[in-house]
């Protein structure tokens, strides 16, 4: 039998919206024999742009045993498999162990990036995360939960630098999250909950940090949202003017401009 040297796909979903999915993975999704996507966060909206005659198994109910499992039965008879998961595969997509397991039995394969949620939330917000004198770093992390998360990268100590941050995965523990936010950006800072952006339920909420539980409470949002705090979250909505970058600064020279005099 010849060898099948088609590479499995690993493949970013984007935040829901399918035409937020990117044109590669797209293609991919057209020539695969099977897609194996997260059915718990993944729609299947996202799945109009599979070929006509390729198969899908949603992974919700599988272990990691299953899904390699699957990997390698149809690797075997020479198809094309994608595993589909959602935002950017890269970020809280648990593909590293997968990808290990796919090397101990060589088949190959390669990783398609996709749009996190943050990014999707910020563009529905008009945000920049990165404010000129205002906040030059975004973090992107999770409260500690079932899955533990390193002491030296706990909310508490992500908090104290007071940079753009969104947090994944924390919807559920949204009274600790308050807390810890109050004490480090201060209990009227202004906050966003991002629920299920880009998809048709999408709701946006700003409030103060203060509110957070109550406001998931109000909204009923117990999952699928994304919280987001920090300075770029506040000027979002603020009409008060923002300190311009020197980019476009006709008094700033740099290598494409020389500066007005």
């Amino acid at each position: 039998m010849k060898e099948n040297k088609n590479k499995v796909v690993f493949a970013g979903a984007g935040p829901g919206d399918p035409d937020l999915i990117t044109v590669k993975s797209m293609k991919a999704l057209k020539t695969a024999d099977l897609i194996i996507y997260a059915g718990s966060l993944v729609p299947e909206a996202v799945l109009c742009w599979k070929g006509k005659d390729t198969e899908t198994q949603s992974s919700a109910g599988m272990d990691l045993v299953q899904i390699i499992d699957a990997i390698k039965t149809y690797h075997a008879k020479g198809k094309k498999v994608v595993r589909l998961h959602t935002g950017d595969p890269s970020l809280y997509g648990a593909i590293f162990e997968q990808m290990r397991e796919l090397e101990k039995i060589k088949i190959p394969y390669e990783v398609i990036p996709g749009v996190t949620a943050a990014f999707a939330a910020a563009s529905k917000m008009n945000m920049e995360y990165t404010l000129p004198e205002v906040t030059q770093t975004l973090i992107l992390t999770r409260i500690s939960g079932r899955t533990p998360v390193p002491e030296l990268e706990s909310l508490e100590k992500l908090a104290y630098h007071q940079s753009s941050m969104a947090i994944y995965l924390s919807i559920g523990h949204a009274k600790k999250v308050q807390l810890i936010l109050e004490k480090h950006y201060g209990r009227n800072a202004v906050c966003a909950v991002a629920y299920k952006v880009s998809h048709p339920e999408e709701k946006i909420v700003y409030t103060k940090i203060k509110k957070l539980m109550k406001t998931c409470e109000e909204n009923s949002i117990t999952r699928h949202a994304l919280i987001i705090v920090g300075k770029s979250v506040e000027a979002s909505i603020d009409n008060r003017a923002v300190v311009k970058s020197k980019l476009y600064d006709s008094t700033f020279s740099h290598g494409y401009r020389i500066a007005e005099k």
